[in-house]
């Protein structure tokens, strides 16, 4: 997003991009075009929609996008980065987890489906962390280890949910789900903490049948045990065990949080803020889920831009225990984006101390053969509607 100042503010979006871009540029950029880029929560309550959006549809998303520059504007006015803006940093750095995807993962088609984890045996980099979860979970966390990570998050249920469409899984495959778990608990004991994804894909009894299996292995927390938007069922998994529940990156709007925390359905919720509706949204839920005495951390599946957003609130925030990263993308085509990313050391990480977001798209981006760019300003605009 580009002012009339030559500020430029960046956003970002994940899956669907061609109907995020349409959004942007049919519905959003002529309400925008031409009005105070730092009245940013005016403009926040005019894009959620004469009703309301629910969920995480291409309004909300690229509504989030458009937020995430606005502030990143707002912060080169101020020539203050973000954090500060958010009342300055409650530490010097946050404790980091990796998630164990790979560097093709959900990237060549946007599903989420074990046929699309993108595996790659081809030289992308050292960390092709879905592949050593799945084979050489022991191996994967020494790594981790020696890189001072606090913990790492895994899904080895996956294929047998789609197996059966969450409804059952054999005692065999449940034991065989359960190995790299044994194998990360044999290398580094309890150096390492595990996360243990489920994407949502299990009913509640199936899910509850895996979460006590789970147990002897003592995970951090077990993230989307049951689909988000199924209030009770999550109740009911929180209730059933003695590990954290986590829910939340796929869910949009302060109101789909509210009512998460309402339900007691989450020990800890995990925003996205290119999908909730933006750091203006994602500051809401923190503060909603303080109130509720549950801790909140954000979600990095998404790119640089939401990675770097995700540092500044983090940073900020003295409940945010964690912060997600994945070192396949951040030592790979994270950095072909932009020009910094947040430093990341010691298995800690912290936000740039540039204005705004600290960081901007490299040069010679938009002349990559595979950019493709589409344009409103205000004189196309003001033509338009006179036409």
């Amino acid at each position: 997003m580009r002012t009339d100042e030559g500020l430029v503010g960046l956003g970002e979006t994940f899956f669907g991009v061609q109907a995020v871009e349409a959004y942007v540029h049919e519905s959003a950029a002529p309400y925008l075009l031409g009005r105070d880029p730092l009245e940013i929560e005016k403009h926040a309550r005019a894009l959620d929609g004469y009703v309301g959006y629910a969920g995480t549809g291409a309004e909300r998303r690229g509504a989030s996008a458009i937020d995430i520059a606005l502030w990143d504007i707002l912060g080169q006015v101020a020539g203050l980065p973000l954090y500060q803006l958010f009342g300055g940093e409650t530490r010097d750095s946050v404790p980091i987890y990796n998630t164990c995807a790979g560097y093709r993962y959900v990237r060549d088609r946007p599903t989420q489906s074990v046929d699309n984890w993108g595996v790659s045996n081809d030289a992308d980099g050292p960390y092709e962390d879905l592949d050593a979860f799945l084979h050489r979970a022991d191996e994967l966390s020494e790594s981790l280890r020696a890189q001072s990570v606090a913990a790492m998050k895994i899904w080895p249920f996956d294929p047998y949910a789609e197996a059966s469409g969450g409804t059952y899984i054999s005692r065999e495959d449940l034991n065989r789900a359960l190995e790299p778990l044994r194998k990360i608990r044999g290398a580094v004991g309890d150096e390492i903490e595990i996360m243990v994804e489920l994407h949502g894909l299990w009913n509640a009894a199936t899910a509850t049948q895996i979460m006590s299996a789970l147990e002897e292995f003592e995970p951090y927390w077990i993230e989307d045990p049951v689909r988000p938007d199924d209030l009770r069922a999550l109740a009911q998994a929180v209730r059933s065990t003695t590990t954290r529940v986590a829910v939340g990156e796929t869910l949009g709007g302060l109101g789909a949080f509210r009512q998460l925390l309402d339900h007691d359905a989450a020990d800890m919720v995990i925003v996205d803020p290119a999908w909730a509706g933006g750091i203006t949204v994602a500051r809401k839920v923190a503060a909603a889920a303080e109130s509720y005495g549950v801790p909140v951390t954000f979600h990095d599946c998404t790119g640089p831009v939401v990675l770097t957003v995700d540092a500044h609130l983090a940073a900020s925030n003295a409940k945010v225990p964690m912060q997600e990263t994945v070192r396949a993308y951040y030592t790979s085509w994270y950095g072909d984006l932009v020009t910094a990313l947040p430093p990341i050391a010691a298995g800690t990480i912290r936000p740039p101390d540039g204005p705004g977001l600290g960081i901007a798209l490299r040069p010679g981006l938009h002349e990559r053969a595979d950019a493709q760019i589409r344009t409103s300003t205000l004189a196309g605009a003001t033509a338009a509607a006179a036409g």
